[in-house]
């Protein structure tokens, strides 16, 4: 992105009709989750840090950038909780984040999928993934190069880097449609005219902001009542991190499944040591479970095995 463009973001986050019709669609859905009560959210590119102010209604809310600037101005408008980092390689331990959100980012970067794994690293088993990207390739335009796009996407093309990364997705929309008509036009139109030297952001007069973000107020009234639209400039999915099948007697709720273990490495019969499995196709053999974890009868306090 150039240094102007994001300039011109960080200044305009507040007030510009488009980021504050997003916030609300975001925030809608996101309040749609059923998050539990004091979750731990991550803003991954969260830019001015406006959106966090926004989450944080839902829950702890930390927030990474990869550009100094972003990441002052984030820590001036949400607090200190914002780290300076590339999405691709995120400063938190894995399944640390409940929900994540990641507006707007995937389309910047050459391994877009590479970002959505380490997005699903640092989530928790079950959280969710809020992910919003520009809308359809054919409305490439300047727009597009001043701000360091790579692609814009379709739903299929979303999706498909989602599932490639181990996400589930479990719903998904285009939004910003009412505009899309009107805007596809301009695009199209001013494809071959001289740069204007000025931001798009920078192009709306601030009396029509409340105009331009009344079309997006009524989608996103829409968009919560199940509707879902098929056609915008951008595009929302709403994926989790599918919750790995429980071992046997092995893991509590809340716990990932250990990865497998190679067929020698099983416990031997004494607890301790390794023994061989039968070289016998689909042979299973099951450690004892130790005398020592049973209780006596009639003893209280017996754990209920879930």
């Amino acid at each position: 992105m150039l240094a102007a463009e994001r300039d011109a973001m960080l200044s305009n986050d507040e007030t510009h009709w488009w980021y504050r019709g997003r916030r609300r669609i975001v925030l809608g859905f996101a309040q749609r989750l059923g998050l539990p009560a004091g979750c731990s959210i991550l803003d991954a590119g969260c830019g001015s840090g406006r959106t966090m102010r926004d989450l944080a209604e839902l829950g702890t809310v930390w927030g990474v950038d990869n550009d100094p600037t972003a990441v002052r101005c984030a820590r001036a408008e949400a607090g200190p909780r914002v780290r300076l980092a590339s999405v691709e390689r995120l400063p938190w331990r894995r399944a640390t984040f409940d929900l994540v959100t990641c507006l707007d980012v995937i389309e910047h970067l050459d391994d877009d999928v590479g970002a959505l794994r380490e997005l699903l690293r640092v989530t928790v088993p079950g959280g969710a993934l809020l992910v919003t990207v520009p809308a359809f390739e054919r409305l490439w335009s300047r727009h597009d190069e001043v701000n360091g796009h790579r692609r814009r996407y379709v739903a299929g093309s979303l999706r498909m880097a989602l599932v490639e990364a181990g996400w589930r997705v479990v719903d998904d929309t285009y939004f910003n449609s009412v505009l899309l008509p009107p805007a596809a036009l301009a695009r199209v139109a001013t494809r071959r005219l001289p740069s204007r030297g000025r931001s798009d952001l920078e192009l709306t007069p601030a009396r029509l902001h409340r105009v331009l973000e009344a079309p997006l107020r009524l989608e996103a009234a829409l968009l919560a009542r199940g509707m879902r639209l098929p056609a915008g400039l951008s595009l929302l999915c709403v994926c989790r991190r599918p919750i790995p099948t429980l071992a046997p007697g092995r893991a509590g709720p809340g716990r990932e499944r250990p990865e497998a273990r190679p067929r020698t490495a099983l416990l031997g019969p004494n607890g301790r040591g390794r023994v061989a499995l039968p070289s016998a196709p689909r042979a299973r053999v099951r450690a004892p479970v130790p005398d020592r974890t049973r209780l006596p009868r009639g003893r209280p306090g017996g754990t209920a095995r879930r």
